[in-house]
């Protein structure tokens, strides 16, 4: 098992699979890409909306399930893209007969997993440092996503240290995971703001943490003490 980081304009991304599969997921990354620049070419409005984007039949199963999602989660489609650049990825690998893959873009991942995995979780709060989610191995692709107000260049309405999204859809993860942090303002919401993702049909589980408290609900893997520092490639950590 190998891991690759490379990145492509905006995109900044990690591999974990065998060598044979690095460039499936290469090739499928700029795949995405490819359509995802052709639909922006077409409308301009859906690269930059933060409101659900009406799904239009006549695009791209990609362009398609960004837009269900966004609906889901009731943000703009473009805060599902990172986990559908990875859920693309990971899902050619899978098949070309990968029984491992994970990609990691920007703190969104996707996984394909047959053995346990560790996923860091960096909130950049010394209070709640070195913290990391044991993952299990489980049938099908799905979805860790996280986004945070304070830590990485995405756009975040809210103030929270980190939010993490658990779902079977990698692109509902990503979404929520972003409606999530828009959500947490402060201590004070982060409970509420909990439960209001976890009523999202698809969404397993979810983390939060903001000024010195978490909040875990719905279907969250164990936390265990691993390093977790911001100078990691990923925040998978093999």
């Amino acid at each position: 098992m190998k891991r690759i980081h490379f990145e492509v304009e905006e995109s900044a991304v990690t591999i974990v699979a065998d060598d044979v599969y690095h460039r499936v997921a290469k090739d499928a990354i700029f795949e995405a890409r490819d359509i995802l620049h052709g639909k922006i070419a077409e409308d301009p409005f859906f690269a930059t909306t933060f409101y659900p984007y009406k799904e239009d039949l006549a695009d791209d199963p990609l362009i398609r399930h960004m837009c269900r999602c966004s609906l889901l989660a009731d943000v703009g489609p473009m805060a599902c893209v990172a986990g559908a650049v990875a859920n693309h990825a990971v899902t050619r690998m899978v098949e070309e007969g990968a029984a491992f893959a994970i990609v990691e873009n920007g703190g969104d991942i996707a996984l394909m997993i047959d053995r346990p995995v560790t996923v860091g979780l960096f909130t950049g709060d010394d209070r709640l440092k070195d913290i990391a989610m044991q993952v299990q191995p489980r049938d099908g692709i799905f979805g860790i996503c996280s986004s945070s107000g304070k830590i990485g260049p995405s756009v975040s309405f809210g103030m929270s240290d980190i939010c993490t999204v658990i779902s079977s859809d990698v692109l509902l993860a990503d979404g929520c995971a972003t409606a999530f942090g828009n959500l947490v303002k402060n201590g004070d919401d982060i409970a509420s703001a909990s439960e209001r993702i976890c009523s999202i049909p698809g969404v397993e589980g979810c983390i939060a943490s903001v000024d010195g408290k978490v909040c875990l609900q719905g279907d969250v893997p164990e936390l265990v003490r691993r390093r977790v520092d911001a100078e990691n490639a990923s925040r998978i950590l093999l």
